[in-house]
């Protein structure tokens, strides 16, 4: 009898983790980049509140269902593998057997050692072994389509609502200073969180989204400024 050791690992919050890092960045970099650039045109603090709300909806729905039918994909694909490996071991046991065996095999086991874990576990879970180890699908990674649609569009509205706060309370002449400075700051915080939740440096994820961004809102700002003047 042994006693189950517990531990933690960073896989554990790849899906949610990737989907969430994804929508916050998104919703302030096009936020930010939205208002900036509707700023630098000099069309007033309404036009730019309106831009914005506008885009923070329009945005968080885009990712919302870019995000669903992205995972939708993937979730479509893993069931077709197991429908396809459960018929196989229906009709084809001892192949299987012997398919998983050269995959431990494979792995540094010996033939008789590897044969008898992988009669051991699919005497355990036939349909399991396989999907876990032929096919790379486990619980931990499968595809969870809602949960990440909600997740994107959660975090899109949340990282998008700061640009527009930030722009709803200062002073109109420094709302494009601020607004960048604000964002800026937060992406790279952002950057450097995700960075450190994954094991990363978080220097480089800070400057990696901090470079990104500031390259996003310089490009619309130019872009207002010129447009507005011509106009």
């Amino acid at each position: 009898m042994y006693t189950r050791h517990l531990e933690w690992h960073r896989t554990d919050r790849i899906g949610w983790l990737r989907a969430a890092v994804l929508g916050a960045n998104d919703g302030i970099v096009s936020t930010a980049s939205l208002v900036v650039g509707v700023a630098a045109a000099d069309s007033g603090r309404s036009a730019v509140l309106v831009a914005g709300v506008a885009g923070l909806v329009a945005g968080a729905m885009s990712m919302a269902a870019g995000e669903y039918v992205s995972v939708s994909s993937q979730a479509d694909t893993e069931r077709a593998d197991l429908a396809r490996e459960r018929k196989e071991l229906e009709t084809d046991l001892e192949n299987e057997q012997n398919e998983l065996a050269s995959i431990y095999e494979g792995r540094g086991l010996d033939p008789g050692l590897a044969r008898q874990v992988a009669l051991q576990l699919m005497a355990h879970d036939a349909l399991g072994a396989h999907a876990r180890d032929e096919l790379g699908i486990s619980e931990v990674l499968s595809a969870r389509p809602v949960q990440a649609a909600l997740a994107s569009a959660a975090t899109f509205a949340g990282g998008a609502s700061i640009p527009l706060l930030t722009a709803l309370v200062v002073p109109e002449a420094l709302l494009v200073w601020v607004v960048s400075a604000v964002s800026l700051a937060l992406l790279a915080a952002l950057g450097g969180l995700a960075a450190r939740v994954g094991g990363a440096p978080m220097l480089v994820g800070a400057a990696r989204v901090g470079f990104w961004g500031a390259l996003a809102m310089g490009l619309t700002a130019g872009a207002g400024a010129l447009f507005g003047a011509a106009g």
